[in-house]
């Protein structure tokens, strides 16, 4: 090989290692700057709040504060609310995750697979709801929750969000892809469309279902607007209210506040680890299903 074509090899070669230095190194930056307010999220709730204020600010506790924790769960009024509002956080936004992956599997698949006149049409109507702000809908929305006795319930908090346009629009992109071949095997030896999208779609829609339950989950988990205004009862409140309200109220003990956040974010965190590998290693083996 001549020297010329070495020497250029080798430049290539070295171009491509900078490359992948600068990105290594860009998204290690990128990381820390998204970490750096959990950990300090986290080092605070064990801190006094004294040492939360100091500046500067020391990372690590000179000593554990679990006086933090109980009082972000006794709350402002010491009846330990908050246990209350997590449970209720936890109920609707796990009803309105399973009904959104449901409902948006069933319509996506429609969608996808199936061939009916106007389904163009209804598709775009669909995608048009995600351009309409919640703001503009949400006084129309809390009219008709009241006509309809949903304040103050159960049924008021989970009814608006069973359903979401960026959900159909997820199901049916990800179903457009799916192999056709099996469907119309699984039709040959008699099985039915409920059966068919039940055992053999949604089963081995892993990813999408995944990455969809997340994200509505957590959507519906942070939510703040629609509960503060259904749910003036406290029974019925949710954790972004009771921190709104317990922070108004707790301006000086920023070590409470701390351990409530901290306490809001661990079920997202779970159900984050826990579902992860179905869409990180789901999507690499039925990608390679697919080829």
């Amino acid at each position: 090989m001549p020297s010329k074509t070495i020497a250029s090899v080798f430049a290539k070669h070295r171009i491509q290692n900078s490359i992948d230095i600068l990105i290594r190194i860009f998204l290690l930056l990128f990381a820390f700057v998204i970490l750096v307010p959990l950990v300090f999220m986290i080092t605070a709730s064990f801190m006094p709040s004294a040492e939360i204020t100091r500046m500067p600010y020391r990372w690590i506790p000179s000593r554990i504060a679990w006086n933090n924790f109980y009082r972000a769960l006794a709350g402002n009024d010491g009846n330990f609310t908050y246990i209350r509002n997590i449970l209720n956080s936890l109920f609707v936004s796990l009803t309105v995750a399973f009904t959104t992956v449901i409902l948006s599997s069933v319509t996506g698949y429609s969608l996808a697979k199936f061939n009916f006149k106007g389904k163009n049409i209804v598709f775009m109507s669909i995608m048009m709801t995600m351009m309409i702000p919640f703001e503009t809908i949400m006084v129309p929305m809390y009219m008709v929750a009241l006509k309809l006795g949903l304040q103050n319930s159960y049924q008021g908090l989970i009814i608006p969000f069973m359903m979401n346009a960026f959900g159909v629009f997820l199901m049916k992109q990800y179903l457009q892809t799916f192999p056709k071949d099996i469907i119309d095997a699984a039709r040959i030896d008699g099985c039915s469309e409920p059966k068919i999208f039940r055992s053999i779609v949604l089963v081995n829609s892993g990813p999408a279902v995944a990455s969809l339950a997340i994200l509505t989950f957590r959507q519906q988990w942070d939510n703040l607007l629609w509960p503060l205004m259904i749910a003036q009862d406290k029974k019925f409140k949710t954790i972004p209210t009771y921190i709104v309200s317990f922070a108004e109220e707790k301006l000086s003990d920023e070590g409470a506040m701390m351990a409530a956040a901290l306490i809001a974010s661990i079920p997202v965190i779970i159900m984050f680890l826990t579902l992860s590998k179905y869409f990180v290693g789901g999507s690499s083996v039925y990608s390679s299903g697919k080829e």
